[in-house]
């Protein structure tokens, strides 16, 4: 693929979004991170999800106002993929190495962590209303959900940019590194999560998902039936019998 790179090591796929200069959001690179997403979700090797910006500057300044022709198409995709992501039965990680504005900040918000740089150049916000219009891509929704109605409201209303210090103080982002350790650091959470029960951390993602935006009584629904899969898996048996021998478990996915 032309914009989108897709490495994977140790049950991880990083995806990079590298549409210079600005990692922005074409027909073309939308549909390509379609592509990506589709093979890391059908990959059984695959458990946990890393998404970045290349470069330094930039973890994506959203939509690419240079394909504004076919906004029609982009914006629909857009918000159709960041859903997914949302609620993807694998672990997402936002890896945000730079500005992450607009549809870029929706994509990392739509992510299950985000962890950001440090770098005092580096900003977050949704800026939409800065040209008359506003987040179309779950940005209403999402950053109230992270930040609290009056934050989101003063952050989406007067287009606030913030850095990563202070999007951690407010619960938008879970962690932040300096510049030149932040894939380390991402690297190194994402191994942690990918050594955990694959099938029991999917039965979660769902179970979480389905009462966020179903409510309690689905939610719990989905927990019960969770529950049922988890028992039947070869991951809990090595999860009791490394319990008893008193070992760390290696879960298999099965």
């Amino acid at each position: 693929m032309e914009n989108i790179k897709i490495e994977e090591s140790e049950h991880i796929a990083l995806i990079t979004i590298d549409h210079p200069p600005a990692n922005a959001w074409d027909l073309n690179t939308m549909t390509e991170f379609e592509e990506a997403i589709n093979a890391v979700e059908a990959s059984e090797s695959v458990r946990v999800v890393m998404i970045t910006g290349a470069g330094q500057k930039c973890f994506s300044a959203g939509f690419d106002v240079r394909d504004a022709g076919n906004a029609d198409k982009i914006s629909p995709l857009g918000r159709s993929l960041w859903r997914r992501i949302d609620r993807f039965a694998k672990p997402v990680i936002a890896v945000i190495n730079g500005f992450a504005l607009g549809g870029g900040l929706e994509l990392a918000m739509a992510c299950h962590f985000r962890i950001m740089t440090n770098d005092p150049k580096a900003t977050v916000g949704l800026t939409e209303l800065n040209l008359g219009i506003i987040p179309g891509w779950g940005g209403t929704q999402r950053l109230p959900r992270l930040v609290g109605r009056a934050r989101a409201l003063n952050m989406i209303l007067f287009s606030e940019r913030i850095g990563g210090e202070e999007a951690l103080a407010i619960g938008l982002v879970d962690r932040v590194a300096v510049p030149e350790k932040l894939m380390e650091e991402a690297f190194a959470f994402a191994r942690q999560l990918a050594e955990r029960p694959p099938i029991a951390v999917a039965c979660v993602l769902k179970a979480i998902c389905a009462g966020l935006y179903e409510g309690l009584d689905a939610g719990l629904q989905v927990e019960s039936e969770g529950s049922a899969i988890v028992r039947g898996t070869r991951d809990r048996q090595e999860g009791f019998a490394a319990f008893l021998e008193k070992r760390k478990p290696r879960f298999m996915g099965r």
